[in-house]
Order: structure tokens, then sequence, then C-alpha cells
């Protein structure tokens, strides 16, 4: 302020300031809760993913078209709908692209888009991508007035207020996030038994959970493993809270110098490379005996980690201690 400036105390409000905390910080958790972290119910998006879907509609990058850089896609989400940082908006597209995050991609990519033992992406000047067949299919009949248009942030265009999407997504895909006050951490499902689950409520609105489970079992993820016990489950369905507890496909391949575990799919959200170190790190410090190596013989034809085993050791005995030490097995 200019020292020569007088400031004019009778403009100035005099306010408690535990109201105004009460009312600006509802404002804020509002708009976390709406407009960033939580997904929409009705088609299983939050704004960001909403954004960069039509973004990439509105550039015509669909799946029958060649790949555009990353960087391309960004700057026309950013430009046009979603004025927050890049990096945000860059990874949330590449987490669509993901096999290991994803049930069903939404992005088609290609280039280095990360990996399930935490490798980073390559920059988005290097990757490219497209719109994948299901993301297409959220947007079915988008043009004929299916869904309200809004306007965007500085009310120069419009971007629709939820997708049009007739495959039920939140359950498909899933989804998380933290807000304020309140989070939400949704598993994915199988496609084919959501739909029959969908149909079977609508023939019957009263249908009980027993009965739903017969259409929708459980959770389907991307990266498979075993669902270790379904009560679980079942209290998630009927109450919104549930510990759904996984455990890694893990098979005993008997040798004749000894005996090795091989594990071929790892439960959800688990990093594969930090998982093989821990395991490791249990050997080395003696934690975990019995076990001679682990490898990471995963390839083309898919994962595989090995554990060789003792010749002396029971291979059952480390595979249950494995489950009850490392997220071989996790919730």
């Amino acid at each position: 302020m200019d020292e020569n400036q007088t400031v004019d105390h009778d403009r100035i409000l005099k306010i408690n300031i535990e109201e105004e905390m009460k009312s600006s910080y509802i404002d804020y958790s509002m708009s976390v809760i709406v407009a960033r972290a939580l997904p929409d119910v009705r088609d299983g998006f939050k704004p960001v993913h909403r954004r960069i879907l039509y973004g990439m509609r509105g550039i015509g990058n669909f799946s029958n078209q060649p790949y555009k850089k990353c960087a391309r896609v960004v700057g026309e989400v950013l430009g046009k709908y979603h004025p927050h940082g890049d990096s945000s908006v860059y990874g949330a597209l590449v987490r669509m692209g993901q096999e290991w995050n994803m049930r069903y991609k939404l992005v088609d990519g290609q280039g280095n888009f990360g990996s399930v033992d935490g490798d980073s992406p390559a920059a988005m000047r290097y990757t490219e991508c497209r719109l994948a067949k299901m993301g297409e299919h959220v947007m079915d009949d988008i043009e004929k007035d299916t869904v309200d248009m809004v306007n965007n942030f500085d009310d120069t265009l419009k971007e629709p207020a939820v997708m049009p999407t007739k495959i039920p997504n939140l359950l498909v895909n899933g989804g998380n996030g933290i807000a304020v006050g309140m989070a939400t951490n949704i598993p994915t499902h199988n496609l084919n038994e959501v739909i029959d689950g969908c149909c079977a409520y609508i023939d019957n609105p009263e249908i009980t959970v027993d009965e739903l489970m017969q259409y929708i079992p459980a959770p389907d993820f991307p990266t498979g493993a075993y669902i270790y016990g379904l009560q679980g489950v079942k209290d998630a369905y009927e109450t919104g809270k549930g510990r759904v507890v996984m455990r890694a496909k893990a098979e005993i391949e008997s040798g004749e110098q000894h005996d090795k575990i091989v594990v071929t799919e790892i439960p959800y959200g688990v990093n594969k490379q930090q998982l093989i170190e821990y395991i490791a790190d249990l050997v080395k410090e003696g934690k975990l005996e019995g076990i001679s190596n682990v490898n990471d013989e995963t390839g083309r034809q898919g994962m595989r980690i090995v554990v060789d085993v003792k010749r002396d050791a029971n291979a059952n005995i480390i595979l249950n201690k494995l489950f009850k030490m490392t997220a071989l097995q996790s919730s």
C-alpha cells in the first residue's frame, strides 16, 4: 500500500472469525466434494476424467483415428475445460490407459504409460493416446441433447454436466477419492455380471443383497488374484463398508533340486517391485527363513514371480508365511 494512502475504516466489515470459517470452509469442502475429489454416481467420473474424454472427442481423437500426442490432449483440456495443473490432467489421462488400474480401459495409450512395478510414465511430449472403444461408448448419443451442458470455467464453451453412459462405469471401473469429511473406495467389477445385476434389479426393485450376489458375486480386479472370503464383500454391498481381503494366485512347483513358489497374479494396487524387494529384505533380516532366492521372471507371457525354496524347507509353510507377512495377502 502507498504510504500516502489512508484506510477508510468505515468500509471495513468486522466479522466473527468463527462464523466466517464455518461459511468459507463449507464452500471449500463442497467444491472439493462435488468438483474435484469424488466421482459422480451417474457416470462414475470425476470432473477431470470427464473433461479429458470430452476433450479427446472434441479433437476427433477416436479409436479408429491415428494417435495424438498426450501433450496435445492435455493442452486442449487445460485451455478449454480444466484450469488446474497439467500434471494432474496427464496423471488422470495415463491412469485411464493402464490395464493394471482399469478393469476396462477408457484410453488407448502408446508409449511408456508406466508399469505395475510403479515406474512413472514418460513425459507427455513423448507418449500418444486416443480413445478406447469403451471410452467412446460412455459418450454415445451425447450430440443428441441427452445430458445437460453447462458453461466451462470462463463461460466461453459448454461441457457436459455428466456423461450419457449406458455402462455402469462406477461399478465396472470403480472409483476412489478423499475429499473433505468423506472418502470413497469402490472396487472394480466384471461388466457382464454388473449388466446382469442391473437387469435383475430393474425386473425386481425389491431384490435382496443375497439375490443380487447371484449375479454379482464379488468384485473383479484387473490384476486378478483371489478374494479370500466373501463376508467382507457382502458387508460392503449391504452397508457400504466392508473389508475385501485378496490373496495372490500362487502355485508350488516341485523340482528335483528344490520347490518353487510361483506367483502369477497379485492383489489389486500392490506394487510388484516393492513386493519383491520386501520379501528379499525379510530374508536378509532373518525374519523369513527357508527361501534361497526371489526372481522376477515377468515377460510377454504375463506376470511370474518365482520364490526358490530351500531343499530342507516346506513350501506350503513358507507360502502361508508370505501371505501373513507380505502384500501377497492384502485388503
